[in-house]
């Protein structure tokens, strides 16, 4: 096996975030965030000269190729450090790409060497540089992106909370010059992105994810996304699904079911989302084909056989989990069914014991949040205290949205 520092580094990182995601169960970083909207030209000076563009291929597609692009953004201050302090600035692009659109995550650096790879924090836009921090694979190595301020209103550039930007940008248009570099080369500008917030609008739900979502033409290093995988599943899993009025953040109240109409059904559930950007059909289809079980729930190995009236109320999936050849047979059984909603399980895998698990899809702007409620409802995974029980079905569940949508993107179950 070989070791990677990257891997220790990126566990690290992980260990931090759900430190932080303990205390933020909605966004361990970048809690609070102003929505934009814009366009990205590429080909295109500031001031509209196109011979200040720069004749070098990054080889990437998406920067050598001329063309103007609709984005969404989200700015936001990264740790939380109330304002006026400084805190590092964060500047998210989504470009729409078919199925799948492409993110860019900025933050504020420096431009020289080192300094394009140290994050800086700033009270506000005045005199920040933006840069991807870590660089893309393209076919002539790697590449930098990074967006420097060429217009804003003046409120907008003194203005030290995102609400104060928002207000700002509401009246007016913030223009950002587009350059890439090599990681010790100089800078060439290729394009523009003009950005402005629409009045009123809320923060979005929408959690960006360069190392998925990637540039077209674009590739990662895998020394980056050994860095920042772990971090990101755990930044973009959603701990709580619902909330009471003035209740704790960490639960989603256990509905009950008929087969457990005790007191183990008015007790609480761990609970994770994720937002996908596929629509709620998609991602029925691929619950609705119970022989695609096994692909995308953690444990099970195999599928043995599935009724024909699956995935309605009653039905059963007749499965193994464990991993060869250490493998047990049961079943699961489906409790509650609302067909592209909502569907209720009791997973059985004895000796183990017996889970309740419900799966909700809910659609939102940029496709659907996808939510996994779970809990040990008979056998010995109670016998776990579930301080301790509710963290590992957390983790599990957290990888189960990460296949589910993987196979919901790739049109599995159409």
């Amino acid at each position: 096996m070989t070791f990677h520092l990257s891997s220790l580094a990126g566990a690290g990182f992980g260990l931090v975030f759900r430190a932080l995601k303990a205390l933020r169960p909605e966004r361990p970083i970048h809690p609070r965030g102003v929505s934009l909207k814009g366009v990205a030209q590429t080909g295109y000076a500031p001031g509209g000269e196109t011979d200040h563009v720069s004749s070098e291929q990054s080889g990437i597609a998406w920067i050598d190729n001329p063309g103007q692009h609709l984005v969404t953004a989200r700015f936001s201050r990264s740790v939380g450090i109330p304002a006026p302090f400084p805190d590092i600035l964060g500047l998210a692009l989504r470009l729409p790409d078919g199925r799948r659109p492409a993110d860019l995550l900025f933050a504020t650096t420096g431009l020289s060497v080192p300094g394009r790879f140290i994050l800086i924090p700033h009270r506000n836009l005045n005199g920040a540089a933006f840069t991807t921090l870590m660089p893309y694979r393209g076919a002539r190595g790697p590449v930098l992106l990074a967006l420097e301020t060429v217009q804003i209103p003046e409120g907008a550039r003194s203005a030290t909370t995102e609400r104060q930007l928002e207000r700002s940008l509401a009246s007016g248009t913030w223009v950002l010059a587009l350059s890439f570099a090599r990681p010790g080369g100089p800078w060439r500008r290729f394009g523009t992105v003009t950005l402005e917030a629409e009045p009123g609008a809320r923060d979005t739900e929408s959690r960006f994810d360069p190392v998925r979502n990637v540039l077209p033409g674009a590739g990662t290093y895998a020394w980056t996304r050994r860095l920042r995988e772990r971090s990101y599943a755990v930044a973009q899993s959603r701990v709580a699904q619902s909330r009471t009025e003035g209740s704790g953040p960490l639960r989603a109240s256990k509905p009950p079911h008929p087969h457990h109409p005790t007191k183990k059904a008015s007790t609480e559930m761990a609970t994770v989302s994720k937002i996908f950007l596929t629509p709620p059909a998609d991602v029925w289809n691929v619950i609705a084909d119970g022989w695609l079980y096994s692909g995308w729930v953690v444990g099970a190995s195999r599928i043995r056989d599935v009724d024909a009236l699956w995935p309605a109320a009653d039905a059963v999936l007749h499965h193994s989990v464990g991993a060869w050849p250490l493998l047990i047979n049961d079943k699961t059984t489906v409790t509650a069914s609302d067909p592209g909603k909502s569907i209720e399980l009791i997973a059985r895998g004895w000796p183990l014991g017996e889970a309740n698990v419900v799966i909700t899809l809910e659609p939102v702007e940029t496709g659907c949040k996808v939510s996994i409620a779970e809990d040990a409802v008979k056998g010995p995974g109670l016998l776990i205290p579930k301080v301790i029980r509710d963290p590992l079905i957390a983790v599990r569940n957290t990888e189960t949205l990460n296949r589910l949508e993987l196979m919901a993107s790739g049109g599995a179950g159409n």
